[in-house]
């Protein structure tokens, strides 16, 4: 009975070990019920386990069980205070709460920690955008657009940081990198064209709301800009195009109308 006893023992609590690596492909997967599971068998043998409180803590965040995924964060912390990936859950968090100060602060914190992550600088550099620090952000986006030159999203974010900050050029600049990698995105042509327009470049402006136009034909406010920039050259055709941005409820269309067509 004395060999027996730890014999069983063993057996009885082998059933609660889990495997990281088991827990991850479940989150990897999407089954983050399954994943949950799994990292809690883990946890329960090894309770400072960093990356199976972060895995689990990011299957929390996806199921939507925020103070859960929050304690989970902030318990890292208290055993590895410069684990990034922690301060960048707590700042995603704090963003759902739409408390962006917070959300920059610990953006910032990860880093600090992890100053190469690119997706980190991403989330950062978006939070300053919120709290109107653009030079600042348009700092961290560079940081970024060097990590992966290839990647078009910086850009876009760089172009509303110059945008804010009043930088039409810049605008235009960081949307014609962007629009390298993502010739379809209407949203980059709208407003490359809205900075073009504003710069006095109404050829280019129209070549922009142009392709708008051809995605979408009901987008009245890129029609209403594009006959505005019509306007001299094209008076007639302009007027034409502002009415019918009017009558479907467009307020710039229908004031040059109004100003310029009657």
């Amino acid at each position: 009975m004395r060999i027996l006893l730890p014999l069983a023992l063993v057996l009885l609590f082998t059933g609660c070990f889990g495997k990281f690596k088991d827990g991850e492909a479940y989150f990897r997967n999407g089954d983050y019920e399954k994943a949950i599971k799994e990292f809690n068998r883990v946890l329960f043998v090894s309770i400072t386990d960093v990356k199976s409180l972060h895995l689990r803590a990011r299957a929390y965040e996806e199921l939507e069980q925020f103070k859960l995924a929050k304690a989970d964060y902030e318990h890292i912390l208290s055993l590895d205070p410069k684990y990034a990936q922690a301060h960048a859950g707590l700042g995603k968090l704090a963003w759902k709460q739409e408390d962006f100060p917070k959300a920059e602060r610990h953006f910032l914190h990860a880093a600090m920690h992890d100053p190469n992550d690119y997706d980190i600088l991403l989330l950062l550099s978006r939070s300053m955008i919120k709290n109107q620090r653009f030079k600042s952000a348009e700092e961290f986006l560079q940081t970024a657009i060097d990590l992966k030159p290839e990647e078009p999203t910086p850009h876009f974010y760089m172009a509303l940081a110059r945008g804010y900050s009043g930088d039409g050029l810049g605008v235009v600049t960081s949307l014609n990198h962007y629009l390298l990698f993502e010739p379809d995105n209407v949203v980059a042509h709208y407003n490359r064209g809205f900075a073009l327009m504003k710069l006095g470049y109404k050829d280019w402006a129209i070549e922009d709301f142009d392709e708008v136009l051809r995605v979408k034909p009901d987008h009245y406010e890129a029609m209403a800009r594009r006959a505005v920039c019509r306007l001299e050259d094209e008076p007639r055709r302009a007027c034409q195009e502002l009415k019918k941005a009017a009558d479907n409820g467009n307020f710039l269309g229908k004031a040059y109308y109004q100003n310029k067509c009657q």
